[in-house]
């Protein structure tokens, strides 16, 4: 099993990550048309059950998106994202002793969720939109860059690379050199290595194998693999049937250093970051 050295505490807002352990992020998709469970938690009293019921089960960060980003999703606008997502944030916040996460790309809705309660900015386009940089960096709050090439509509148009590891690494360095230069310490930056955003499954499969060299730039690691395409090209699965695909990628991802993973499925997950850590942690 990995053993990773880097800070161990976030602090994200009013509360404080120990990063010593994994975590997991339960996802809340307050969209209509996200891959796995697009329209099921829009409604606003439907999302704060869910959200209620994934912190029960052990969630420690909820992830609020409104914008979905698989590939072919349409573009919203910042009106559309902040009447999404504003008032989860804000409902999240005031009731349940979790990190809300926002899921975005859009400057306006970095500065709103922030000032509603949010604790870390986790963003697909690594603050590469307009704005997104200053945004971020006024709001004070950690951020999570991740690599993608293209827009989620285009991303999957026959993406190449030379070595997909080394490939990441490097862009991912430079998006916190980018930060440094806005005012973003490194002690408040996350990394994604992006699985299934501008990636064939040989690039996800060889990306996921070789997680720890993506260590040495010294910083914390959100995997999100949950019912993706990787799993289901491999094992030939539905979305619906793609849980036990999932669980694998989530024990191997903590066993490579993860310190956060980024799920639909909380409660199984959970069992499996407490039965790998009883382990670790015995005599």
């Amino acid at each position: 099993m990995s053993s990773v050295q880097h800070p161990t505490r976030l602090p994200c807002g009013n509360r404080v990550l120990d990063l010593s352990r994994t975590h997991v992020m339960g996802i809340l998709n307050v969209t209509p048309d996200s891959f796995s469970d697009g329209g099921r938690f829009s409604q606003r009293d439907e999302a704060l059950r869910h959200a209620e019921a994934m912190v029960a089960a052990g969630a420690t960060l909820i992830d609020v998106g409104g914008e979905s980003t698989r590939p072919g999703a349409r573009p919203v606008s910042v009106t559309e994202e902040l009447e999404r997502v504003a008032p989860m944030v804000e409902a999240i916040h005031r009731h349940l002793d979790v990190v809300v996460s926002v899921d975005t790309s859009t400057p306006a809705v970095m500065r709103e969720a922030a000032r509603l309660g949010a604790g870390l900015i986790n963003d697909v386009r690594a603050l590469e939109r307009d704005g997104a940089l200053d945004a971020a960096a006024a709001t004070g709050l950690p951020v999570c860059l991740m690599h993608m090439r293209g827009e989620p509509g285009t991303m999957q148009d026959d993406p190449h690379y030379d070595d997909v590891t080394e490939d990441v690494a490097r862009y991912l360095q430079q998006r916190m050199m980018a930060c440094a230069d806005a005012g973003i310490e490194a002690d408040r930056i996350v990394l994604d290595p992006g699985f299934g955003f501008a990636k064939t499954l040989a690039h996800n499969l060889s990306l996921f194998k070789h997680l720890e060299a993506l260590h040495r730039l010294g910083r914390p690691l959100l995997v999100g693999v949950s019912r993706k395409s990787m799993i289901g090209l491999t094992l030939e699965r539905p979305v619906g049937e793609r849980l036990y695909g999932s669980l694998a990628l989530a024990a191997l991802a903590m066993a490579k250093g993860a310190s956060i993973l980024r799920v639909h499925d909380v409660a199984q997950t959970v069992d499996v970051v407490r039965m790998i850590a009883a382990v670790q942690h015995a005599e």
